[in-house]
């Protein structure tokens, strides 16, 4: 009858499944069962305890480096749990909060035979999920039984790896008009994707001719700097800059990403914030929360642009990735025009690390 979920929508249970600690179930050439550590309970550790079989702590390659266990599978490490090993163990190797506090948490021992790819996707769904990618996983004899026995998530890793690799669809929902200080004749799109994930805007300033480049900015959310004046970065400096700008010359699209924290979720940034007042950058914190530098996906910029008739822009940024990647999607990046906002005493070095390892253009 077509009733059930397809691939897209086991994937949106697996990963609200894993934010409340409910174990999934990922089935490839080995069937594993994982649960987040970051949501894990003791019952529930005790419950995959008593499946039997060997537990696995899979970290990503940047966190296991941090703690010096080997990465036998490229960007996955699958950690060896001892028999005896507490929650409280297992959740001081997913979080680096107490790192400088305790910083032997070994010798730990990597597994290297067999299959990581179920391991992996586990991983991937924690990061979709705003969580810490940390996994407790135990393999099982037959996934489809488990799953239907406990009432699981099953996820068949054949038709989930494709969706995992690439961004969601996005759907225009609804516009409407919305005045603003910076012009009355604004409006805002509202795009959703067709994962259940975070919804994301365009902010359209006047009516921009379509043939011609357009002036843009790609905006990621930032609660902190955009909502709280935060000074630790530029990002509310930013926003209000490329607004008014876009206002002053009476046509412009502004896109607010919802990829908080480079991508990372609100959580984990702070929890990158803490590492930074341990004295680490910000990408050495994103590195050792187990975070790539920067998780963000900018084609999906480019996917709102051309939904909405633009096929060139004069893109508002420091950031060549963002030129790099538009042109890569199908908009024609014509100018770069830059954005210097907002510098200040607490974000000096943020912006000096963001020019140093990120490339931008400051």
């Amino acid at each position: 009858m077509g009733l059930g979920p397809d691939i897209t929508e086991t994937l949106a249970r697996a990963r609200a499944d894993l934010r409340m600690g409910v174990p999934i179930v990922v089935m490839g050439e080995a069937h594993i069962l994982a649960v987040a550590v970051e949501a894990l309970s003791p019952d529930r550790l005790a419950g995959l305890r008593a499946l039997g079989g060997s537990l696995e702590l899979a970290l990503t390659g940047w966190r296991a480096e941090t703690l010096k266990a080997r990465v036998y599978d490229g960007d996955v490490a699958r950690i060896a749990v001892p028999d005896a090993a507490a929650l409280g163990w297992l959740q001081s190797l997913a979080d680096p909060a107490d790192d400088l506090a305790t910083p032997m948490k070994g010798p730990l021992r990597s597994v290297r035979d067999g299959d990581a790819a179920p391991h992996r996707a586990a991983l991937q769904l924690c990061k979709s999920a705003r969580l810490l990618p940390a996994a407790l996983c135990v393999e099982v004899p037959d996934g489809f039984a488990l799953a239907a026995a406990q009432g699981l998530t099953a996820v068949p890793l054949a038709l989930a790896e494709p969706l995992l690799q690439d961004r969601s669809p996005l759907h225009p929902i609804v516009q409407a008009r919305l005045p603003m200080e910076v012009s009355e004749a604004g409006r805002l799109h509202v795009f959703r994707p067709e994962d259940g994930g975070e919804e994301h805007y365009a902010i359209e300033i006047g009516r921009p001719d379509r043939s011609q480049p357009v002036l843009a900015r790609l905006h990621s959310a930032c609660f902190t700097g955009d909502l709280m004046g935060s000074l630790k970065c530029d990002c509310g400096p930013q926003l209000r800059g490329a607004l008014a700008q876009m206002g002053a010359e009476g046509t412009g699209v502004l896109l607010y990403m919802n990829q908080e924290g480079r991508g990372i979720g609100l959580a984990n940034k702070m929890r990158a914030y803490a590492l930074q007042d341990q004295g680490f950058d910000t990408v050495d914190a994103n590195h050792r929360l187990g975070f790539e530098d920067d998780e963000r996906d900018f084609r999906l910029g480019s996917d709102i642009l051309k939904s909405m008739g633009f096929s060139a822009v004069r893109l508002l940024t420091n950031n060549p990735a963002k030129v790099s990647m538009m042109e890569a999607s199908g908009v024609t990046v014509t100018e770069r025009v830059p954005l210097k906002v907002g510098e200040n005493r607490f974000n000096r070095d943020y912006l000096a690390t963001k020019a140093a390892k990120s490339g931008h253009l400051l």
